[in-house]
Protein backbone atom coordinates (compact mmCIF):
# COMPACT_ATOMS: atom_id res chain seq x y z
CA UNK A 1 0.00 0.00 0.00
CA UNK A 2 1.46 3.99 -0.79
CA UNK A 3 0.87 6.20 2.34
CA UNK A 4 -0.09 9.53 0.25
CA UNK A 5 1.29 12.99 2.17
CA UNK A 6 -0.20 15.08 -0.95
CA UNK A 7 -3.40 13.21 -1.96
CA UNK A 8 -5.79 14.78 -4.65
CA UNK A 9 -8.13 14.25 -7.04
CA UNK A 10 -6.17 14.07 -9.99
CA UNK A 11 -7.97 16.61 -12.49
CA UNK A 12 -6.16 14.51 -15.63
CA UNK A 13 -8.67 11.61 -15.28
CA UNK A 14 -11.78 13.51 -14.98
CA UNK A 15 -12.81 12.62 -19.06
CA UNK A 16 -13.31 8.99 -18.30
CA UNK A 17 -13.47 8.13 -14.44
CA UNK A 18 -17.47 8.81 -13.83
CA UNK A 19 -16.37 7.78 -9.96
CA UNK A 20 -14.26 11.08 -9.21
CA UNK A 21 -15.74 13.75 -7.26
CA UNK A 22 -14.88 17.64 -6.92
CA UNK A 23 -17.64 18.73 -5.31
CA UNK A 24 -16.25 17.60 -1.74
CA UNK A 25 -16.43 21.38 -0.41
CA UNK A 26 -12.60 20.14 1.47
CA UNK A 27 -9.69 22.65 0.90
CA UNK A 28 -6.98 20.85 -0.81
CA UNK A 29 -5.13 20.19 2.44
CA UNK A 30 -7.68 19.03 4.59
CA UNK A 31 -8.25 16.18 1.47
CA UNK A 32 -4.37 15.37 1.81
CA UNK A 33 -4.43 15.27 5.51
CA UNK A 34 -8.05 13.14 5.31
CA UNK A 35 -6.47 11.03 2.74
CA UNK A 36 -3.80 10.41 4.68
CA UNK A 37 -5.10 9.08 7.89
CA UNK A 38 -7.71 7.24 6.18
CA UNK A 39 -4.69 5.20 4.77
CA UNK A 40 -3.03 5.14 7.94
CA UNK A 41 -6.36 3.62 9.81
CA UNK A 42 -6.75 1.08 6.91
CA UNK A 43 -3.08 -0.29 7.29
CA UNK A 44 -3.61 -0.60 10.63
CA UNK A 45 -7.22 -2.71 10.46
CA UNK A 46 -5.32 -4.95 8.10
CA UNK A 47 -2.90 -5.47 9.89
CA UNK A 48 -5.23 -6.10 13.02
CA UNK A 49 -6.92 -8.61 10.95
CA UNK A 50 -3.71 -10.73 10.38
CA UNK A 51 -3.04 -9.15 6.84
CA UNK A 52 0.61 -8.52 5.78
CA UNK A 53 1.20 -5.20 4.81
CA UNK A 54 4.07 -3.55 3.33
CA UNK A 55 3.83 0.06 3.54
CA UNK A 56 5.94 2.92 1.53
CA UNK A 57 5.34 6.54 1.70
CA UNK A 58 5.34 8.86 -1.01
CA UNK A 59 5.81 12.17 -0.04
CA UNK A 60 4.37 13.71 -2.99
CA UNK A 61 8.01 15.25 -4.91
CA UNK A 62 6.91 13.84 -7.98
CA UNK A 63 3.68 15.56 -8.62
CA UNK A 64 1.49 11.47 -8.24
CA UNK A 65 -2.10 12.46 -7.25
CA UNK A 66 -3.10 9.45 -7.88
CA UNK A 67 -0.28 6.86 -6.10
CA UNK A 68 -2.66 5.90 -3.35
CA UNK A 69 -3.67 2.93 -6.42
CA UNK A 70 -0.46 1.54 -7.24
CA UNK A 71 -2.28 -1.70 -8.20
CA UNK A 72 -2.31 -0.07 -11.96
CA UNK A 73 1.12 0.16 -12.78
CA UNK A 74 2.24 -3.03 -11.59
CA UNK A 75 0.84 -6.44 -10.99
CA UNK A 76 2.60 -10.05 -9.28
CA UNK A 77 2.48 -13.50 -10.02
CA UNK A 78 2.56 -17.21 -8.49
CA UNK A 79 5.34 -18.03 -10.76
CA UNK A 80 7.95 -14.91 -9.41
CA UNK A 81 7.25 -12.49 -12.55
CA UNK A 82 6.03 -8.87 -11.77
CA UNK A 83 4.39 -6.82 -14.68
CA UNK A 84 4.74 -3.31 -15.63
CA UNK A 85 1.62 -1.54 -16.91
CA UNK A 86 1.27 0.85 -19.85
CA UNK A 87 -1.09 3.61 -17.80
CA UNK A 88 -2.82 6.26 -20.07
CA UNK A 89 -2.37 9.70 -17.83
CA UNK A 90 1.51 11.01 -18.25
CA UNK A 91 0.92 11.76 -14.40
CA UNK A 92 0.30 8.19 -13.56
CA UNK A 93 3.02 7.12 -15.16
CA UNK A 94 5.48 8.93 -12.20
CA UNK A 95 4.51 6.67 -9.93
CA UNK A 96 6.38 3.60 -10.97
CA UNK A 97 8.85 3.01 -8.20
CA UNK A 98 11.99 1.67 -8.63
CA UNK A 99 12.55 1.18 -5.10
CA UNK A 100 9.40 -1.06 -4.66
CA UNK A 101 10.80 -3.58 -7.12
CA UNK A 102 13.79 -3.85 -5.51
CA UNK A 103 12.19 -4.00 -1.73
CA UNK A 104 9.69 -7.15 -3.82
CA UNK A 105 13.08 -8.26 -5.05
CA UNK A 106 14.77 -8.40 -1.66
CA UNK A 107 12.26 -10.06 0.04
CA UNK A 108 10.65 -11.98 -2.80
CA UNK A 109 11.48 -14.90 -4.81
CA UNK A 110 11.08 -12.41 -8.95
CA UNK A 111 12.08 -14.82 -11.56
CA UNK A 112 11.22 -12.03 -14.34
CA UNK A 113 10.23 -8.20 -15.11
CA UNK A 114 8.12 -8.15 -17.93
CA UNK A 115 7.78 -4.18 -19.25
CA UNK A 116 5.01 -3.66 -21.54
CA UNK A 117 5.10 0.15 -21.00
CA UNK A 118 6.73 0.38 -24.76
CA UNK A 119 2.77 -0.08 -25.41
CA UNK A 120 2.57 3.53 -24.56
CA UNK A 121 4.48 4.85 -27.19
CA UNK A 122 1.70 3.28 -29.67
CA UNK A 123 -1.23 4.75 -27.74
CA UNK A 124 -2.28 1.04 -26.02
CA UNK A 125 -3.08 0.95 -22.43
CA UNK A 126 -3.88 -1.54 -19.72
CA UNK A 127 -3.73 -0.18 -16.57
CA UNK A 128 -2.99 -3.28 -13.71
CA UNK A 129 -5.28 -4.85 -11.89
CA UNK A 130 -7.63 -2.00 -12.61
CA UNK A 131 -8.68 -2.94 -15.68
CA UNK A 132 -7.87 -6.51 -15.83
CA UNK A 133 -9.89 -8.58 -13.00
CA UNK A 134 -7.94 -12.19 -12.56
CA UNK A 135 -9.48 -15.36 -11.41
CA UNK A 136 -6.19 -16.78 -10.85
CA UNK A 137 -8.02 -20.25 -9.60
CA UNK A 138 -9.44 -20.83 -13.17
CA UNK A 139 -6.41 -19.26 -14.97
CA UNK A 140 -8.80 -16.55 -16.42
CA UNK A 141 -8.39 -12.61 -17.09
CA UNK A 142 -11.75 -10.45 -17.44
CA UNK A 143 -11.60 -6.82 -19.03
CA UNK A 144 -13.72 -3.59 -19.63
CA UNK A 145 -13.19 -2.63 -23.07
CA UNK A 146 -11.79 1.40 -22.69
CA UNK A 147 -9.37 3.73 -23.57
CA UNK A 148 -7.43 2.35 -20.41
CA UNK A 149 -7.73 -1.12 -21.75
CA UNK A 150 -6.12 -2.35 -25.24
CA UNK A 151 -7.34 -5.80 -26.15
CA UNK A 152 -3.80 -6.21 -28.08
CA UNK A 153 -1.90 -5.55 -24.51
CA UNK A 154 -4.32 -7.87 -22.48
CA UNK A 155 -3.35 -10.72 -25.40
CA UNK A 156 0.33 -10.67 -25.31
CA UNK A 157 0.07 -10.42 -21.30
CA UNK A 158 -2.15 -13.75 -20.84
CA UNK A 159 -0.26 -15.54 -23.44
CA UNK A 160 2.80 -14.88 -21.47
CA UNK A 161 0.65 -15.84 -18.56
CA UNK A 162 -1.12 -18.35 -19.72
CA UNK A 163 -4.31 -17.49 -19.20
CA UNK A 164 -7.83 -17.25 -21.52
CA UNK A 165 -9.93 -13.38 -21.95
CA UNK A 166 -12.81 -12.29 -21.41
CA UNK A 167 -13.35 -8.62 -23.36
CA UNK A 168 -16.53 -6.88 -22.14
CA UNK A 169 -18.35 -3.47 -23.14
CA UNK A 170 -19.51 -2.20 -20.20
CA UNK A 171 -20.87 0.99 -19.70
CA UNK A 172 -22.78 3.97 -17.26
CA UNK A 173 -24.53 6.96 -18.50
CA UNK A 174 -23.56 6.45 -21.81
CA UNK A 175 -20.01 6.06 -21.37
CA UNK A 176 -17.52 3.07 -20.72
CA UNK A 177 -16.38 1.68 -17.66
CA UNK A 178 -13.44 2.97 -17.34
CA UNK A 179 -11.61 -0.03 -14.86
CA UNK A 180 -13.25 -3.29 -14.43
CA UNK A 181 -12.73 -3.93 -10.87
CA UNK A 182 -15.34 -1.08 -10.23
CA UNK A 183 -18.22 -3.50 -11.43
CA UNK A 184 -16.26 -7.20 -11.02
CA UNK A 185 -15.17 -8.86 -8.21
CA UNK A 186 -13.66 -12.28 -7.96
CA UNK A 187 -12.98 -14.32 -4.84
CA UNK A 188 -12.02 -17.77 -4.25
CA UNK A 189 -15.81 -18.83 -3.80
CA UNK A 190 -17.84 -16.22 -4.95
CA UNK A 191 -18.24 -12.92 -7.46
CA UNK A 192 -19.46 -9.83 -7.06
CA UNK A 193 -20.36 -8.47 -10.42
CA UNK A 194 -22.49 -5.22 -12.09
CA UNK A 195 -24.03 -7.56 -15.19
CA UNK A 196 -26.68 -4.79 -16.14
CA UNK A 197 -23.69 -2.46 -17.33
CA UNK A 198 -23.51 -5.16 -19.85
CA UNK A 199 -25.68 -3.65 -22.63
CA UNK A 200 -24.71 -7.05 -24.63
CA UNK A 201 -27.01 -9.87 -23.25
CA UNK A 202 -24.90 -12.55 -24.70
CA UNK A 203 -21.38 -11.09 -23.38
CA UNK A 204 -23.34 -10.90 -20.05
CA UNK A 205 -24.72 -14.31 -20.31
CA UNK A 206 -21.08 -15.70 -21.05
CA UNK A 207 -19.24 -13.79 -18.21
CA UNK A 208 -22.29 -15.61 -15.75
CA UNK A 209 -22.11 -18.61 -16.79
CA UNK A 210 -18.30 -18.90 -16.63
CA UNK A 211 -18.52 -17.43 -13.05
CA UNK A 212 -20.86 -19.58 -12.00
CA UNK A 213 -18.85 -22.45 -14.32
CA UNK A 214 -16.39 -21.90 -11.74
CA UNK A 215 -18.31 -22.64 -9.10
CA UNK A 216 -18.90 -18.98 -7.80
CA UNK A 217 -21.74 -17.92 -5.92
CA UNK A 218 -22.21 -14.68 -8.29
CA UNK A 219 -24.03 -11.54 -6.55
CA UNK A 220 -25.02 -9.28 -8.69
CA UNK A 221 -24.49 -5.56 -8.02
CA UNK A 222 -27.36 -3.02 -9.21
CA UNK A 223 -25.70 0.22 -10.61
CA UNK A 224 -26.86 2.17 -8.03
CA UNK A 225 -24.14 -0.29 -5.55
CA UNK A 226 -21.54 0.16 -8.73
CA UNK A 227 -21.75 3.51 -8.16
CA UNK A 228 -20.52 3.20 -4.28
CA UNK A 229 -17.93 1.07 -4.99
CA UNK A 230 -19.36 -2.56 -4.07
CA UNK A 231 -17.41 -4.31 -6.49
CA UNK A 232 -14.26 -2.69 -5.88
CA UNK A 233 -13.13 -4.87 -2.78
CA UNK A 234 -10.89 -7.68 -2.68
CA UNK A 235 -10.35 -10.82 -0.87
CA UNK A 236 -7.18 -11.24 0.69
CA UNK A 237 -5.49 -13.96 2.72
CA UNK A 238 -5.15 -13.20 6.20
CA UNK A 239 -3.08 -15.26 9.56
CA UNK A 240 -6.79 -16.33 10.70
CA UNK A 241 -8.26 -17.27 6.98
CA UNK A 242 -10.13 -14.83 4.01
CA UNK A 243 -11.06 -12.19 4.33
CA UNK A 244 -12.97 -9.22 1.98
CA UNK A 245 -11.48 -5.91 1.90
CA UNK A 246 -14.11 -3.55 1.08
CA UNK A 247 -15.04 0.08 2.04
CA UNK A 248 -17.62 0.95 4.60
CA UNK A 249 -19.72 3.30 1.51
CA UNK A 250 -19.17 -0.49 -0.36
CA UNK A 251 -20.56 -2.34 2.66
CA UNK A 252 -23.89 -0.42 3.67
CA UNK A 253 -24.89 -0.40 0.05
CA UNK A 254 -24.89 -3.99 0.20
CA UNK A 255 -29.07 -5.64 0.61
CA UNK A 256 -28.45 -8.22 4.15
CA UNK A 257 -29.14 -11.25 1.95
CA UNK A 258 -26.31 -10.05 0.09
CA UNK A 259 -24.16 -9.37 2.98
CA UNK A 260 -25.16 -12.41 4.49
CA UNK A 261 -24.27 -14.41 1.05
CA UNK A 262 -20.85 -12.92 1.34
CA UNK A 263 -20.19 -14.17 4.77
CA UNK A 264 -21.06 -17.62 4.31
CA UNK A 265 -17.81 -17.48 2.17
CA UNK A 266 -15.12 -14.88 3.91
CA UNK A 267 -14.92 -12.18 6.75
CA UNK A 268 -15.97 -8.81 5.49
CA UNK A 269 -13.52 -5.76 7.01
CA UNK A 270 -15.28 -2.52 6.14
CA UNK A 271 -12.70 -0.13 5.63
CA UNK A 272 -13.71 3.85 6.08
CA UNK A 273 -12.06 5.87 2.80
CA UNK A 274 -14.37 8.57 1.80
CA UNK A 275 -11.79 10.83 1.21
CA UNK A 276 -9.59 8.69 -0.95
CA UNK A 277 -13.56 7.44 -3.04
CA UNK A 278 -13.40 11.37 -4.09
CA UNK A 279 -10.91 10.21 -6.59
CA UNK A 280 -12.72 7.65 -8.32
CA UNK A 281 -11.34 4.31 -6.78
CA UNK A 282 -12.11 2.54 -3.34
CA UNK A 283 -10.28 -0.34 -1.20
CA UNK A 284 -9.69 -2.70 -3.93
CA UNK A 285 -7.92 -0.07 -6.19
CA UNK A 286 -5.39 1.30 -2.95
CA UNK A 287 -4.30 -2.97 -2.66
CA UNK A 288 -1.40 -4.08 -4.78
CA UNK A 289 -1.92 -7.86 -3.89
CA UNK A 290 1.77 -9.90 -3.63
CA UNK A 291 1.76 -13.49 -5.08
CA UNK A 292 5.12 -13.93 -5.38
CA UNK A 293 6.73 -17.01 -3.50
CA UNK A 294 8.77 -15.83 -0.54
CA UNK A 295 12.15 -16.13 0.24
CA UNK A 296 13.49 -19.31 2.23
CA UNK A 297 15.28 -17.24 4.98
Amino acid sequence: MIRPHRFSVNLETLSDNMFQNLDSGLTANKIAVQAYAEVSQAIEQLRAHGVTVHVIDDLGEHDTPDSVFPNNWFSTHHDGSIYLYPMLCHNRRREVRLDILDFLAQHYQVKQSIDLRHYENQQQFLEGTGAIVFDHQQRYAYMCLSQRASPHVLQDLCRSLGYQTQVINATMDHRAIYHTNVMLSIGRNFALVGSETIQDEQQRSTLLRQLRDAGKDVIELSSAQIRSFAANALELQSSHGTLLALSTTALASLHADQRQRLEKHTRLLPLEVPTIELAGGSVRCMLAGIHLPTKSK
